[in-house]
């Protein structure tokens, strides 16, 4: 099974206004922790994640969280 590139062992603090956005699940993309494209051809698919509100998140970058989009601190252990 292919596992996701870590794009960084630390999560990324944004402010997110009320949409939907697409999760890089991948590590590849360029513009983390949002997915580009660079997913295609592998077998990873972003994940959307719908806010209803503005807000400040921590979204994961390593990849290995159990609350994707959601850092839960599993990048401590990496």
């Amino acid at each position: 099974m292919e596992k996701p590139k870590i794009a960084a062992k630390v999560p990324v603090k944004v402010t997110l206004e009320p949409g939907t956005y697409y999760w890089c699940a991948c590590g590849k993309s360029n513009n983390q922790p949002f997915c580009d494209g660079s997913h295609k051809g592998s077998a990873f698919a972003p994940l959307s994640f719908t806010v209803e509100e503005k807000k400040d998140a921590w979204l994961c970058q390593c990849k290995q969280s159990k609350n994707k989009p959601y850092c839960d601190g599993t990048h401590r252990g990496l």
